[in-house]
Parts: C-alpha cells; sequence; structure tokens
C-alpha cells in the first residue's frame, strides 16, 4: 500500500502561503502557512495532521489488539497532544502525549492498560516518529 500528500509553497517563510492535497481528496489545496502554524490563522498545519494521523493509527491499532484478546471496543476515543519544540538543531516535535477513553465490555482496567500500552508501542506512526527519513529532491527549473 502507497498513499501520498503533496504539498504546493509559494513565497518567504513568514508571508508565503501554502496548499495541502491528500490522495484520497479529503484534503484538496488546504490552506497552511506560518500563521496557521505558529499563530491562530484558520487553516491546517503540519504538526496537527500528525497528531490526528497518531490519534487514527493508535485507535485503530488498540482496536485490533483487543481483538485478538476476544475483546470488541464500543468506542475508543484518542486524542494525540504534539508538542513542537524549538531546539538547539532548530524545530522538532519533542513528545506526543495520547490521551485514550474507551469503552470496551469485559476488559479491566490492568488488561486494558496493558493492550494499550502494546497499541502505543507497535502502531505504525508511532513507529515512524522514530524512522530513518530518506529523500529524492529535484529542483524545477
Amino acid at each position: 500500500m502507497k498513499r501520498t500528500g503533496s504539498a504546493i509553497w509559494q513565497g518567504g517563510l513568514k508571508d508565503g502561503k501554502g496548499q495541502l492535497t491528500t490522495q484520497s481528496g479529503v484534503l484538496s489545496d488546504s490552506r497552511y502557512g506560518f500563521q496557521t502554524r505558529f499563530e491562530e490563522e484558520p487553516g491546517t498545519n503540519p504538526e496537527e495532521l500528525i497528531a490526528a494521523a497518531h490519534a487514527g493509527c493508535f485507535s485503530m491499532a488498540l482496536s485490533m489488539i483487543l481483538g485478538e484478546a476476544d475483546l470488541t471496543p464500543d468506542k475508543i476515543d484518542t486524542k494525540a497532544h504534539l508538542t513542537l519544540d524549538k531546539t538547539e538543531d532548530g524545530f522538532a516535535i519533542t513528545r506526543v502525549h495520547l490521551d485514550v477513553t474507551a469503552r470496551v465490555p469485559g476488559a479491566d482496567q490492568a488488561q486494558f492498560e496493558e493492550l494499550a500500552q502494546k497499541a502505543k508501542v507497535g502502531c505504525p506512526v508511532s513507529r515512524v516518529l522514530k524512522a530513518e527519513i530518506t529523500m529524492d529532491a529535484k529542483l524545477e527549473s
């Protein structure tokens, strides 16, 4: 499986504007820029998209792990709180805190915490946040 996302950026860092688009079309020329990323202007930004992806990925992973334990969740509600800090090497995502609340008939708190920990470690987005990053870069003339 392969998925794509694209970005178009025009202008300088603070005065420039960009659009994000996803293969599915759920995002189509969605506005982003310095103001939507570091200030409170309406629009999206890469960090909130990573946080949403992490929350969604974790919830699905937890559902799978619960199913392997013969448990079916009625509901999993996950919020990912991502922290972007300025470090000596530039800006970096330094933390993601997952807040999860679930309704799982037949599960007890200790079992739920154990299974949630497995999902936190194993979900693909958790793993990519520590991944090697490669790149193909092409300058268009």
